[in-house]
């Protein structure tokens, strides 16, 4: 106990998982918390003292089972093993702590997720700017970026770290900047320091500065990742050579997107919990590094004309050669995540199987190599020159180990026969070992005339001759008897001990043999580790692209135009996930959309609720992310001006954990775009100023409006809104154009035709929509009325209130018509309190023959 308590001591805020035999146990408030995680027995112990401490623990064959239980459940976990053999000491064994999992840091496959990241982040608040720094330890993935806290909260939004670290001393500054939807960890403040970062990144990547990276002058990015590093090694995680540069996240490299706009286009999560995301629709990758890595395009669109020209490049060459790309996609789909293998390899951990895994990785890579080279000069050509199939590692792999091979290295089974003489001459002695004793057991029946003898094993007396209690006057005086039984007596002999210490020793040498050969492999093969991460790199651009092609070919996308300018036409337009959820047989109704600074810079769209206004917002602002993407998009065709930002306001709800209502939330959104334009942004606003009186509404409108309108940057913007009022601005305003979303009426139905044609819209059938949501009909017939009534009472100017007023006094029955008298008599002599439910439900079927029902 005095051991655990000093170990425990360096690690006071996790759950020490303590190493004792074959169990891992916990103590004392660990053993609480560990026995509610995993719901497991809670016992205690006195352990030699007159106080007892509580215990919880499970097989340490267990632990892949129980550990990913215990670090979803939030809980930081410390490994401490036994670091030497038990036999070897008779004093206590020796442990430590070999490993510390958290939530952002671990390599355990049943706490990762294949198709995502498991980033941890670090944020440092500085002066005048905030930095970032993601990490992956589980696919040696590096990155740092540095800005203003609305592009940090953006970059934490989309990239989703598991864990975020932060400046204790700044504490309660972090909370109320970033929130606490994150699982964080607080750090010493010396961690944090500039130089001391600098020192450490330097010290890891072995290079004088940080200018071959990019990142020289970002301060408190760097610090950032000083942190991400240290965080790294507390972790007793030293072996991180997979993890061999960090990049730059530059915000003017990629598009621009609010945590608003990332929400309200639902492109990683739906907003209601039966829907689809937008990463749902697009993923038709084959391998997890090409999920992750279209997760992270998705949520970073470029800029760089000439890049994405290229990506749209490859995928036109993927469609136009359909048969050729099934194969190189059957060649990917067989790499398994080498990402992750490379990761396991650096650190020491890659299990024989997995060592496998990378040899038929290589095997494929070596196939797409040459499908690539069969193509010639073709757009896929930088590929290919960054792909190497390293025909000397895969050999090498090949050869050593054994093609179906034993789970780990310490059980054996793993080397092949033929590379390693002493190895082959220790198994040639344990395979014949059977041989021998059956030999030895052979000629002891012939020379004792016991026939039912025979040679067994266990792991008390190790290698016996069995005797029954019938023959048991025929045993030599050379034997030693050991044991006796009901039936038999057991007997060792001089021969049997040698034999038994020349095939342990040989087992023990074999498993030795095997672990060093395999040490040695996994050694050699590291020192490709660099060729080994640009191969992932390049197979995950390949499987995403080559998923941009399927994605076309299923569901006719067309290539985008990308033109230089600002304007943005797209001609038959659809909205990628709703095309998709549509029941059999039902169409998408596809539309067009042009937008540009100089005439149609404001398009206003009315129309009435369910006709698809928001529906045709979103979908302009997904074909235009998509193409930036680098992937076709659907449509007939579409010609796009490079955006820098996109800003989607589409629904609010309360933020009641702030204290912020509807309105409030919806204000604040806005106001965020208002203030953060620029030329080649666009702006999709939905119903703005629904949240208060209709007057204020309006009014807000149209200033919004007015603002987007003769603000410098000209921003093409897509206004939806149920403020007919608004149509009025195309009268007053050049660059507002008036456009709505068609319905066809035919007597009481109306049919929603979700066709954008040009002009306002006079109505917004409101009443006709609650009444298909179900809404009783004395209601709908109700609002039908009163609708009449405020319509009639605008016109005329007369009070709404006297004229509503008097329409609500009106009886429900009219006392003119006898029949609705009677019925109306036999209601008022009914006694409710004593009536049964039978006698209710015959009476109103009294009262419905009455009406002739």
């Amino acid at each position: 106990m005095r051991q655990y308590n000093e170990i425990k001591s360096k690690h006071p805020d996790a759950l020490l998982l303590f190493r004792v035999g074959d169990f891992y146990e916990t103590f004392g408030q660990d053993a609480v918390k560990t026995s509610q995680t995993l719901d497991i027995i809670l016992t205690k112990r006195a352990n030699g003292s007159a106080s007892e401490i509580e215990l919880a623990g499970f097989p340490h064959h267990a632990l892949d089972t129980y550990l990913p239980k215990l670090v979803r459940a939030g809980h930081r976990v410390a490994i401490c093993d036994q670091l030497e053999d038990p036999k070897a000491t008779k004093t206590i064994v020796k442990r430590g702590v070999t490993e510390l999992v958290t939530p952002g840091v671990t390599l355990n496959d049943q706490i990762l997720k294949s198709k995502s990241n498991n980033f941890l982040a670090a944020v440092h608040m500085g002066k005048t700017s905030h930095g970032v720094a993601f990490v992956d330890v589980s696919t040696g993935e590096f990155s740092v970026a540095q800005g203003r806290p609305e592009y940090i909260a953006k970059l934490l939004q989309s990239l989703a770290p598991s864990e975020v670290l932060y400046n204790r001393q700044k504490r309660t500054a972090f909370f109320d900047e970033y929130g606490e939807r994150y699982y964080s960890y607080g750090l010493e403040d010396w961690v944090f320091q500039p130089k001391t970062a600098k020192e450490a990144l330097t010290r890891h990547f072995q290079t004088l500065n940080l200018k071959g990276f990019g990142i020289e002058d970002l301060e408190d990015a760097t610090v950032a990742a000083g942190a991400a590093l240290h965080y790294l090694r507390e972790t007793e995680h030293h072996r991180l050579e997979h993890i061999t540069a960090i990049g730059r996240l530059a915000e003017d490299h990629y598009v621009w997107m609010d945590r608003f706009t990332i929400r309200n286009l639902e492109l990683f999560q739906s907003n209601s919990p039966e829907g689809v995301s937008l990463i749902d629709i697009l993923d038709h990758t084959v391998s997890p590094m090409g999920a992750r890595l279209l997760k992270r395009w998705l949520a970073l669109p470029l800029k760089d004309m000439e890049s994405i020209k290229q990506r749209h490049d490859a995928v036109e060459f993927f469609t136009e050669h359909p048969q050729w790309s099934d194969d190189v996609r059957d060649e990917l789909s067989r790499v398994n995540d080498l990402e992750r293998l490379v990761s396991k390899l650096s650190t020491g951990r890659i299990l024989p199987r997995e060592l496998n895994q990378l040899g038929i990785g290589l095997d494929a890579i070596k196939a797409v190599h040459t499908a690539l080279d069969e193509q010639g000069d073709s757009p896929l050509e930088v590929f290919k020159s960054q792909l190497n199939p390293l025909e000397a590692l895969r050999e090498r792999i090949a050869s050593v180990i054994q093609d179906e091979p034993g789970v780990s290295v310490q059980k054996g089974g793993v080397i092949r026969e033929g590379v390693h003489e002493e190895l082959d001459e220790v198994r040639g002695l344990m395979k014949n070992g059977r041989d021998h004793l059956a030999k030895i057991c052979e000629r002891e029946q012939e020379r004792t005339g016991i026939p039912s003898l025979k040679i067994a094993f266990n792991n008390v007396f190790g290698y016996y001759l069995e005797v029954r209690n019938t023959h048991k006057d025929k045993v030599p005086e050379e034997w030693v008897r050991k044991q006796t039984l009901v039936n038999a007596e057991r007997y060792i002999t001089e021969e049997l001990k040698e034999y038994e210490s020349k095939i342990l020793g040989a087992e023990e040498r074999s498993l030795a043999l095997e672990y060093k050969i395999y040490e040695s492999l996994i050694q050699e093969s590291a020192s490709y580790l660099p060729s080994l991460k640009i191969n992932a790199n390049t197979l995950a651009q390949l499987d995403v692209l080559l998923g941009f092609s399927t994605l076309a070919l299923k569901h006719k996308y067309v290539r985008p135009e990308m033109v230089e300018g600002s304007d943005l036409h797209i001609e038959d337009g659809r909205h990628p996930v709703i095309e998709q959820r549509l029941k059999v047989g039902e169409s998408y109704v596809a539309n067009d959309v042009h937008l540009d600074r100089e005439e149609q810079q404001i398009i206003m769209i009315t129309g009435p609720n369910m006709s698809g206004k928001s529906a045709l917002l979103r979908q302009t602002a997904l074909i235009a992310l998509i193409a930036q993407m680098g992937s076709f998009v659907p449509a007939k065709s579409a010609s796009i001006g490079l955006l820098d930002k996109i800003f989607v306001r589409v629904g609010a709800s309360d933020n009641i954990s702030e204290g912020e209502s509807t309105f409030m939330v919806e204000m604040t959104e806005t106001a965020s775009i208002l203030n953060n334009l620029s030329e080649n942004s666009l702006v999709l606003l939905d119903e703005i100023g629904r949240g208060t009186s209709t007057y204020d509404g309006i009014s807000i409108a149209w200033a919004i409006a007015e603002y987007l309108h003769e603000h410098p940057t000209k921003a093409k913007t897509l206004f939806a809104t149920h403020y007919h009022e608004l149509n009025d601005m195309a009268n007053t305003f050049e660059r507002i154009a008036n456009y709505n979303v068609s319905v066809k009426e035919l007597d009481d139905d109306v049919i929603f035709l979700r066709k954008l044609v040009p002009g306002g819209s006079a109505h917004s059938f409101g009443i006709h929509v609650a009444g298909m949501a179900g809404m009783p009909k004395y209601v709908v017939h109700k609002a039908e009325k009163m609708l009449g009534i405020l319509e009639s009472s605008r016109d005329r100017g007369d009070s709404i209130t006297e004229k509503a007023s008097g329409e609500m006094q009106m009886s429900f029955f009219q006392l003119d018509d006898p029949l609705l008298e009677d019925l109306r008599s036999d209601i008022k002599t009914l006694d409710i309190n004593s009536l049964t439910p039978v006698e209710a439900l015959m009476l109103l079927n009294e009262m419905k023959k009455k009406l002739g029902e």
